[in-house]
């Protein structure tokens, strides 16, 4: 039997290849499904069965193309309804992959459908259970994405994960290995852990939503409080898992069309498209494309796409690396957006020896804004963190603007004078000085190196207990 974790760090994201005597089963994969595929062939295996956890919202699964490809069945938990040919599971059904079994076990509460799997090995013991969004290292799965299609409140969907979690997975055997289907960055819970594999005996010890002497009342109060709201894409991306979606090779074929910088113009004005700069946020500092949003492919390039740029049809236009354009156009069709027009062929450099104009963001470092704050600490400052963060440690008098909302506090952010934006080690607060820069608030400047390199420099902090001044 092996057991193999196969986990993409921006997406926090974990799928899951499972084979025993030449049959393979694949659960939550990911939208581009090749490496599945060439898993099972390096160990001569057929891929049987695909098992989805539930419905996702963060990212659109390999499900169907997978299906298409191998013939490998499609399986859901109880109440699933889709549009594809799909098998959908009994509660305590039992498929057999090898010499090995997988047991559903219907876990509602995070989505009316969501389901663990239960491995039990070649003795027919309990070996591992594969917790999709029901059960997270340190959390449980969100119980307010499936209000509508539930019919149902989140408080009411809470009460479902609780009874869930105390009647199929706790009486389980601690020795279980627990394999979620995120880790710690995911907006699919609020606390996770940084370690994506663990034993379910630890969790009962340290994750809070499984305490023995935990009320139902308990529980749906404390998981229920602090949650933001989700992100726009998530219903759309439900939908394409739901119903079906065209192949990645299909999306990257349209996407990768290299523009020279008149058409790349030409083409941002009749469309209205994002201009989506994905280079290193240092590197758009030193020069971009007027009107361009920083989302850097070094950091959690697409739920940041998905939270900020709203509606998953926005047509989009990428500056990138040469080399780096197709794992943009993969990246982005991860989440749903597969309206890539093109790229602007030469980059940058291109733009410039059309003629064309570029712009920069003002950057300083932690140390001149410590010697600014210094002289007065009235200065403007904004904290883009999220707020969770923000009341942890935060700069004395900065403001709190997380950027999953920044659209929300634009109005808040000066005309005039000059202000400053940071993040924990600057990635964000370049993505958010450039949607600044687009809504002509030309007067930002971002702080290199965040409340990192701010702390570093002691600059003065206060906590959430702390009386903020605005």
């Amino acid at each position: 039997m092996i057991i193999e974790q196969i986990y993409t760090g921006c997406l926090a994201q974990g799928a899951y290849y499972i084979e025993s005597a030449g049959e393979a089963a694949i659960i939550d994969p990911l939208r581009e499904v090749d490496p599945y595929i060439e898993r099972a062939n390096r160990d001569g295996a057929k891929i049987k069965y695909i098992f989805e956890t539930h419905f996702h919202a963060d990212f659109v699964s390999g499900h169907v193309t997978l299906s298409e490809k191998t013939g490998a069945t499609i399986v859901y938990g109880p109440t699933a309804e889709t549009t594809f040919e799909s098998k959908v599971a009994s509660d305590g059904e039992i498929f057999h992959v090898g010499k090995v079994s997988i047991k559903v076990l219907h876990t509602p509460g995070h989505t009316i459908e969501s389901s663990c799997y239960l491995l039990m090995d070649e003795k027919g013991r309990n070996h591992a259970l594969f917790s999709g969004d029901t059960l997270f290292l340190g959390d449980v799965g969100r119980p307010d994405l499936a209000q509508k299609a539930a019919h149902m409140t989140q408080e009411e969907l809470a009460g479902q994960l609780y009874d869930s979690l105390r009647k199929k997975i706790m009486p389980l055997e601690d020795s279980i290995t627990v394999y979620p289907a995120h880790g710690a960055g995911s907006a699919c819970g609020k606390n996770m852990m940084k370690e994506t594999i663990d034993t379910l005996g630890n969790q009962k010890r340290i994750n809070y939503a499984l305490r023995e002497d935990m009320t139902r009342e308990e529980f749906i109060s404390e998981v229920t409080e602090g949650l933001l709201p989700p992100p726009a894409y998530f219903p759309l991306n439900v939908k394409l898992n739901r119903t079906g979606y065209a192949p990645v090779g299909q999306i990257l074929k349209t996407g990768n069309n290299g523009l020279s910088p008149k058409s790349f113009e030409l083409l941002a004005n009749e469309t209205d498209a994002v201009i989506l700069d994905v280079r290193h946020h240092r590197t758009y500092i030193q020069g971009h494309i007027p009107r361009s949003i920083s989302i850097g492919l070094n950091g959690s390039f697409a739920p940041w796409v998905g939270a900020l740029i709203k509606d998953v049809q926005t047509p989009i236009l990428l500056v990138a690396e040469e080399d780096e354009v197709e794992e943009a156009i993969l990246r982005l069709s991860r989440v749903g957006f597969d309206n890539t027009l093109g790229y602007l062929k030469g980059g940058v450099g291109a733009w410039k020896s059309a003629g064309k104009e570029l712009d920069k963001l003002e950057s300083i470092s932690s140390k001149e804004l410590f010697d600014r704050y210094m002289k007065n600490n009235a200065i403007p400052i904004f904290d883009v963190r999220k707020p969770s963060e923000f009341e942890a440690e935060h700069v004395t008098h900065a403001r709190t603007t997380p950027l999953d909302f920044i659209d929300q506090h634009i109005a808040e952010f000066p005309k005039e004078n000059t202000f400053y934006v940071h993040c924990r080690s600057g990635y964000r607060s370049v993505i958010a000085a450039s949607i600044l820069k687009m809504h002509g608030y030309h007067n930002v400047i971002d702080v290199a190196g965040g409340f990192l390199a701010m702390k570093d420099e002691s600059m003065p902090t206060s906590d959430f207990s702390c009386k903020q001044l605005n």
